[in-house]
């Protein structure tokens, strides 16, 4: 049922699962039929408000101080970023993390500083404010961040070993986090204080139930908990998205000039990967980094096969740069230049986690490469795809906003190995000359076919390529993820992903070990089914293409192209292989391409509709019966033409 011209509201689905919403018309009762996610809507959802269409760059206080954070401290960041040029290479956020409340003030619910250690923020008659602070930072050409927490209690409350700088007083002055204050402490910290961006923890949702020791204790009271990171099954994903979709629309009401970051922060839970492109601007994928290699590649993983689900406006987050301490200290270059290029090749913001105040030249190096800035900074906004993917090398492919690539090779491993780097891996034809820049170095190689590499134990090659396109006059749309939107990727019961790199953890080797947590497992893909194998229909294999599920709805904008094409069915994975999909192309919410009824081990039909005009194109594949684990389908080889 459509719904036009009527009033909305949104409910999530009765599967509490799944991470789509539907919408009914107020005063329809319980018994209307809800609207169907796979009718076309003619516009884009993925996020566009604040001010994030290309990703954040910047400095958090976190990795470098922790709890034990204070002004001089944080102004010694920004003065140390604008000196060493970083502001004017992009990095202009200064993050203020956890450790800089006071108490909540039970009067009138208003969040108090610890002015010991922001003096600045003690102004008249006993009341607090950041504006000091945030005037500082404004006036030497940056932008000012806060931390805060969905619950009623943050991460270091709850976490802290050293228990410096926590919030002090009675149980409900120490609740310093958002829950039941959302509107009152966005008004604060954005009309009233003056911040660009906040980052939001779940902390407070996760370890409060009223069994925990928290709780038992009397030291904070019980809440949820919404969020369990070792189960999508007892985690109310749809609650968590309604407490941070309140964030957002608190953010939009004191910010009508969307000048604002909003940074989700909850750790790849509550299947977060699969609905934070329509609520924020940036969201973690992952549990926190660490400086180890081992934890780096855990959130390099957790990222690196979501490129769907990343746009301009909205960016997948593995984590800030850890660079500067442990494995990616000075002594370990190697090491320092793989995480930070890797970084660029994600699109993550880059957000520096270290005390710049020691920063030898060498990691100033790195931090402000200009080439792979830019390459994070592209104005495109595709995040790279992965072209080769193994426990030992990996090949990421970037398409730039200038028509060219940009190409990375991985040694995840411990020891030296060679790695052969093919025309095809770029889509570019293997018969004409390649052309390779290194972006470390600025040395050229030209090869044409393929070229063989020699890596060293956890070096990252980094080169912009430049060649003859294997598709003619357009672009398949696994280049472009940055114009596809899974609206609806066709996820019923969210799944962890169980490719992800899994290090030893903050237990070490107590328990059992770590197991795959993360939702993602099904999600739409670029060049891979759902469930990361080749994409084929009836025996006939694909390079290029989009994996999805049915009951899904992509959508595509559409930047000059005048033919969409695709050869489509279902994949050769299907597991249920029971329903027929039916594939349909819409053009600005019209229905301008369809196919016939396709079931399993049917060839692939071709399929072509005429975009030119066509500002948004959307993809369905609607099967002929709901399933609650829909089989794979294949856009094969969709592509969009001159």
């Amino acid at each position: 049922m459509r719904l036009t011209g009527s009033v909305k509201r949104c409910a999530f689905a009765a599967v509490t699962l799944l991470s789509a919403t539907i919408c009914s018309p107020v005063g329809a009762g319980t018994g209307a039929r809800p609207a169907d996610p796979l009718s076309p809507t003619g516009r884009w959802t993925a996020y566009q408000r604040g001010a994030a269409q290309r990703p954040p760059m910047g400095w958090n206080s976190w990795n470098a101080f922790g709890s034990n954070i204070d002004e001089a401290k944080l102004i010694s960041a920004a003065t140390t970023v604008v000196d060493t040029g970083l502001a004017k290479k992009g990095y202009r956020y200064i993050d203020l993390d956890d450790g800089w409340w006071l108490k909540r003030r039970l009067s009138d619910g208003r969040i108090i500083v610890r002015t010991a250690t922001f003096p600045s923020a003690a102004i008249k008659d006993g009341e607090t404010s950041f504006r000091p602070l945030t005037d500082r930072l404004h006036a030497m050409g940056l932008k000012a961040g806060i931390y805060s927490d969905i619950g009623r209690n943050t991460c270091a409350e709850m976490y802290s070993t050293d228990g410096l700088n926590q919030p002090e007083g009675t149980l409900a002055e120490r609740e310093v986090g958002l829950y039941d204050h959302i509107d009152q402490d966005v008004r604060l910290y954005f009309a009233d204080w003056g911040f660009d961006l906040i980052k939001v923890d779940a902390c407070g949702i996760r370890g409060l139930g009223s069994a925990s020791d928290f709780v038992t204790s009397g030291k904070f009271r019980a809440l949820g908990p919404l969020v369990d990171s070792d189960s999508l099954g007892r985690t109310d994903i749809p609650k968590v998205r309604d407490l941070y979709d309140r964030v957002r629309r608190a953010l939009e009401r004191y910010n009508p000039d969307d000048d604002f970051v909003f940074s989700l922060c909850l750790w790849g839970s509550a299947n977060v990967r699969s609905w934070a492109k329509d609520v924020g601007n940036m969201s973690r994928t992952s549990d926190d980094i660490a400086p180890t290699w081992g934890r780096m590649l855990h959130s390099l993983d957790t990222a690196s096969r979501r490129p769907l689900y990343a746009h301009p406006g909205s960016w997948n987050d593995p984590d800030m740069l850890y660079i500067g301490t442990g494995d990616f200290d000075a002594d370990h270059l190697v090491e320092a230049r793989s995480h930070f290029a890797l970084w660029a090749m994600l699109n993550a913001p880059l957000m520096i986690g270290y005390d710049l105040r020691k920063a030898p030249q060498s990691l100033l190096d790195i931090f402000g490469n200009d080439r792979i800035i830019a390459l994070d900074q592209d104005p495109a906004g595709n995040q790279a795809v992965l072209a080769f993917d193994s426990d030992d090398v990996q090949i990421f492919v970037k398409t730039l906003a200038s028509g060219d690539k940009a190409v990375a090779i991985l040694n995840r491993t411990a020891a030296p190995l060679k790695a052969s780097l093919t025309a095809g891996h770029l889509k570019f034809l293997s018969d004409a000359a390649v052309d390779l820049t290194d972006l470390w170095t600025g040395a050229h190689v030209r090869f044409t076919g393929e070229h063989n590499f020699a890596l060293a134990p956890h070096q990252t090659l980094i080169f912009s390529a430049a060649g003859k396109r294997k598709l003619a006059g357009g672009l398949y749309l696994s280049e472009q993820p940055g114009v596809v939107n899974p609206a609806v990727d066709g996820v019923v019961v969210p799944e962890a992903d169980p490719l992800v790199y899994r290090p030893i953890f903050w237990a070490g080797t107590h328990g059992g070990g770590e197991h795959p947590r993360y939702g993602g497992w099904g999600g739409a893909q670029a060049d891979l089914t759902p469930y990361g194998v080749q994409l084929a229909i009836a025996d006939r294999r694909f390079e290029n293409g989009i994996g999805v599920l049915s009951g899904s709805r992509l959508e595509v904008r559409n930047q000059g192209f005048a033919t969409f094409r695709a050869q489509v069915g279902v994949d050769d994975s299907a597991r249920d292989r029971s329903h027929a999909v039916t594939f349909l192309v819409y053009g600005d919410g019209k229905l301008i391409a369809r196919s016939r009824p396709m079931r399993f081990g049917e060839a692939p039909q071709n399929l072509s509709a005429n975009v030119a005009g066509v500002k948004l194109i959307e993809l369905v594949a609607r099967s002929d019966a709901p399933t609650r684990f829909p089989d794979p389908v294949t856009w094969g080889d969709a592509a969009l033409l001159r």
